[in-house]
């Protein structure tokens, strides 16, 4: 190298101290923030499992100049290209050990911010409560409040950085509760507009089910290897859950749901092919205790399930898995009783059901494939495999709606929509919402009447259509809108929606 041009031996040298001295800046930097360790604090933490869905390269964007509608200022004039790229691959980097994120933790973290019961029973403003919705915007990390009688926002709110895995409502639709990537659980009182209470149950999260009564909140975890079962009134850490099989090998969990007729939750292991079910039925004398109730039953099965569906019974479920294989799981047996033919990756999660020709058949888009597949729950059989424009996302009806729509969320027709007649089982007609942008997750309102499509965009809408007709009703803007939540579709578990 004594060869080379004074400016590039510099180059060089500088470029090397930069990566040596990466967990010297980061701890200059970045810690006071992201705390010390990377796990988070103000700040998301700084982990790869936490940042897949950030490339690299913009990740060192944001270093550099910062992100819009966040306290995450740039550091441009305090870093070079060179410190910067080496922070990006410090944050990129897998920690050595497993970080611990466990009760004592998890209950330094918890916040009231309005102590249970102390706030008023009544809906600070006129709107029918069955039918609201909850729009997360990605964009900015907000979500609006909808009237869906009106479609006029009744607020707008701040929320934790990335918002994941659906809002849940809770008995009633006065509650709901959001979880971040980063495993913040944070409680919303709709009828005062105001967040109640929040805790940190994990380090990087899957999604939150709320049992059918109201009382229980459980967490899936990715990191570290739990579930965490919360006191819904206040999120007070009840159990903590190690996701181990029985030769102590721990698991991410996949996704965790509720089960109401059988008083419930049902969850799947990532890296051990068990699903879990995890009962909250009360006690003799009425009460529950961590020490003796919450037993956990384990459904050994054939493969690992990376997504599964559970039927509108909750007797059964429909898991897939990467090599394409999809097995059918009856949760009474406790054992897989079919195997369905679904190639590709099946989004099984935003599969929906209903009525066809004296059965219910199950349709869910493919993440891999340009089709989506229907399939009959009696003989687990595929009936059809619709072709679309591209490989999908979101589907989702009403029962009160001869349409299922679904959209094309990955590939260049990403700002296609496909309306499919439940019947013919043929797409009757594609819209374009915003051409050019991509269209995803369709919700109803209570009645089914109309249908809210988002723009998945920084300059993003929700656009309203009328779900008979199909014409556009009304064009809402919105900070990149991912998910609608409906309080009645979702508390009466329609057959057309997400659970």
């Amino acid at each position: 190298m004594k060869h080379l041009p004074l400016i590039l031996l510099l180059f060089f040298a500088n470029a090397t101290l930069a990566a040596d001295d990466a967990p010297a800046l980061y701890q200059k930097h970045c810690a006071a923030c992201h705390s010390k360790d990377r796990l988070g604090a103000q700040g998301p933490a700084l982990l790869p499992q936490n940042l897949h869905r950030l490339k690299q390269k913009a990740a060192a964007t944001v270093i550099a100049n910062g992100r819009k509608a966040t306290q995450m200022q740039g550091f441009a004039d305090k870093l070079t290209p060179a410190q910067i790229q080496a922070l990006v691959d410090y944050i990129y980097t897998p920690l050595k050990n497993m970080p611990v994120w466990d009760m004592a933790a998890i209950k330094a973290s918890q916040i009231i911010h309005h102590k249970h019961g102390s706030l008023p029973d009544k809906p600070k403003f006129k709107a029918d409560m069955d039918n609201l919705f909850v729009v997360v915007e990605l964009g900015d990390h907000h979500f609006t409040l909808l009237n869906g009688d009106t479609f006029e926002p009744i607020g707008r709110f701040p929320t934790r950085f990335a918002v994941h895995g659906g809002p849940k409502w809770a008995k009633g639709g006065r509650y709901v509760y959001f979880l971040s990537r980063d495993g913040w659980v944070s409680k919303f009182d709709i009828y005062n507009l105001t967040w109640v209470a929040e805790i940190r149950a994990g380090i990087n999260a899957r999604n939150l089910a709320v049992s059918h009564d109201g009382r229980y909140v459980m967490v899936a975890n990715y990191l570290p290897h739990t579930l965490v079962l919360l006191d819904a009134k206040d999120l007070t850490p009840i159990r903590v859950i190690e996701a181990k099989d029985s030769d102590g090998n721990s698991s991410r969990v996949s996704a965790v749901y509720t089960a109401d007729p059988r008083s419930s939750f049902i969850a799947a292991m990532k890296d051990f092919p068990e699903v879990w079910e995890i009962s909250y039925k009360p006690s003799a004398s009425g009460k529950n205790s961590a020490e003796t109730h919450f037993p956990i039953r384990r459904i050994h099965l054939k493969g690992i399930l990376d997504d599964f569906f559970l039927t509108q019974d909750y007797k059964t479920i429909l898991g897939s898995s990467r090599d394409g294989g999809a097995q059918v799981v009856d949760l009474d047996l406790g054992r897989a009783v079919a195997k369905v033919d679904l190639p590709g990756l099946p989004h099984l999660s935003s599969a929906i059901t209903w009525p066809r020709n004296g059965t219910t058949v199950l349709a869910t888009p493919n993440i891999r494939k340009a089709e989506v597949t229907v399939i009959d729950t009696k003989t687990w059989k595929v009936i059809k495999r619709i072709p679309t424009q591209g490989p999908g996302f979101f589907m989702r009806s009403h029962e009160n709606t001869p349409y299922a729509w679904t959209d094309v969320f990955f590939g260049p027709n990403k700002d296609l929509m496909h309306v499919i007649d439940k019947q013919t089982l043929e797409i009757v007609k594609t819209l374009k919402p915003a051409p050019g942008k991509t269209s995803a997750h369709v919700e109803f309102t209570k009645d089914g009447k109309y249908a809210l499509v988002s723009i998945w965009d920084m300059d993003g809408a929700i656009v309203v259509y009328d779900a008979k007709t199909l014409k556009e009703v009304k064009r809402i803007p919105m900070k990149k809108p991912s998910g609608k939540y409906n309080v009645h579709n979702k508390l009466t578990r329609s057959a057309g929606t997400s659970h």
